[in-house]
């Protein structure tokens, strides 16, 4: 299969955009959101969602239904290892540091697991239990996990209904779906974890910008698929919601906060239940990307270095997050913690790092292979 350098080189951008935004620099709050009220977060989790709808809908249709879930199940295996050979580093070294050294930051990020250590350890493996920082790739598995039942419906009956399922537990999401769900787990089931602990991002919400990713990029195989094409009047429309998010990002004067101290109508901005005024940012944005974006990648130099990391993306992004932990261990997590140049220092010696991980990892992560069996689709 045909392998898509702009993905790539978008998702190192996406990779280092997450790495500025989670390293405690100067430049963590302007870089953070930079265009507009949409993260690196939103973009890396669509873009991956793109790729595998993408690959693994082509092994459907060319290897059949069985062995588009084994490819799920290895890549899940794969990102479990990742995910938990990270939370054990948190656990063991950057612990055991922030501890002689009496960090704040590191015991806030673990107060759970240093309350209660055994659970902490048994939850995290469990990926009930996630820290700050290591709440991304737990929902990722379970997106992966749901993703071959999703796919092979939708080979068979359409996008439709997967799509108005989605957005419908989207819209619940808003409304405490969530905090319902955690509550009969802990009525019925007794889990112990607090609600904080569970990770910061909204599952229910953000599964309808992983189906969503699922769906443009499954149905880029289909046998009449066209390019995606808008209307003049969707453009104008998306440039100017896109263009206002910028602006109000970058000169309002609460910052990434567009309301300020109001936190009823941050909500509809808000990143981690994926509020709606959010989403009309990131799809105005994402419908520019798609319109210009070939044109602009057809007018710059190649940027193999992106293209390098976006192409290793998950060890990249373990990389990035053992980088965040260590600082933070060592640092803390002030933002004015160094000057200007040892702020530089730093950011350059971690995407150096970064680099190396891309180029040491090359082919470890790539996508399975499809085209190495006859063309003919196999039956669903």
């Amino acid at each position: 299969m045909k392998r898509y350098w702009e993905i790539d080189a978008l998702r190192g951008l996406m990779l280092v955009l997450m790495t500025v935004t989670h390293l405690p620099t100067r430049l963590t709050d302007p870089l953070g959101q930079p265009f507009g009220f949409v993260s690196a977060a939103e973009g890396f989790v669509l873009l991956s969602a793109f790729v595998a709808g993408l690959v693994y809908s082509r092994i459907g249709h060319v290897r059949g239904v069985d062995s588009m879930r084994q490819a799920f199940w290895r890549r899940v295996l794969k990102v479990y290892l990742a995910q938990a050979a990270t939370l054990l580093f948190l656990f063991t070294v950057i612990t055991a540091v922030g501890l002689h050294i009496d960090q704040p930051a590191v015991k806030n990020l673990v107060s759970y697991y240093l309350a209660e250590p055994r659970e902490g350890f048994i939850y995290g493996l469990l990926l009930i239990y996630e820290p700050a920082l290591l709440d991304i790739l737990p929902m990722y598995i379970f997106f992966m996990l749901m993703s071959p039942w999703v796919l092979a419906f939708a080979m068979r009956h359409g996008w439709t209904w997967v799509m108005v399922a989605s957005a419908t537990v989207w819209a619940a999401a808003q409304f405490g779906i969530s905090e319902w769900v955690y509550g009969l787990a802990v009525r019925y089931l007794g889990v112990p974890v607090p609600f904080h602990e569970m990770g910061a991002f909204n599952t229910y919400a953000w599964q309808f910008l992983w189906f969503a990713g699922l769906c443009i990029g499954a149905t880029r195989n289909d046998p009449g698929a066209r390019p995606l094409r808008f209307p003049a009047w969707l453009l104008a429309l998306a440039a100017g919601i896109a263009l206002y998010g910028f602006y109000w990002r970058h000169t309002g004067i609460n910052g990434q906060a567009p309301f300020g101290g109001d936190v009823e109508l941050n909500l509809l901005f808000d990143k981690w239940q994926l509020g709606p005024l959010r989403l009309v940012n990131l799809v105005a944005l994402g419908v520019l990307a798609v319109r210009f974006g070939p044109w602009l990648m057809r007018r710059i130099p190649r940027l193999r270095w992106l293209e390098a990391m976006g192409s290793a993306s998950l060890p990249v992004f373990c990389a990035h997050l053992i980088a965040v932990l260590l600082v933070l261990a060592f640092y803390g997590d002030s933002q004015t913690a160094r000057p200007w140049w040892g702020d530089g220092l730093l950011l350059a010696a971690v995407f150096s790092g970064m680099y190396f991980v891309a180029r040491f990892t090359r082919g470890a992560d790539v996508p399975p292979p499809a085209d190495d069996v006859p063309s003919e689709p196999a039956p669903a």
